[in-house]
């Protein structure tokens, strides 16, 4: 398998992206069901089954929370763009780039190239 010499940056970029996301996914848990308003809901029985899908009344997203969601949204998206649009990624030959790819996506996973023992 080849491995590819990330440079610093893209290194980096790559760990807040994977950071950010992992942060996004956090805080949306602790997120209404839904961003607006929304009566408490009940679906029909699930086939086979007595279980009946629910959900309680939602209040909406505050502003503060809209604001959250848009500033996780726009920075994820500056990361991924800079990720990918790297000049890193011109100077892989063609066949190999969807395996370097990969591998970036577990850069944090192990330690810098010039660093591996």
């Amino acid at each position: 398998m080849t491995t590819f010499a990330f440079p610093d940056d893209l290194r980096a970029a790559q760990s807040a992206l994977h950071r950010t996301q992992s942060e996004f996914e956090q805080y949306a848990r602790t997120l209404p069901w839904s961003a607006e308003p929304m009566p408490a809901r009940e679906a029909d029985k699930q086939l086979h089954s007595g279980y009946r899908p629910s959900r309680p009344d939602s209040p909406g997203y505050t502003e503060e929370q809209h604001r959250q969601v848009a500033a996780y949204r726009e920075r994820l998206l500056e990361l991924g763009v800079r990720v990918t649009t790297h000049p890193f990624w011109k100077t892989v030959e063609p066949g190999l780039v969807v395996a370097a790819r990969i591998q970036l996506k577990h850069v944090d996973d192990e330690p810098p190239a010039d660093k591996a023992a």
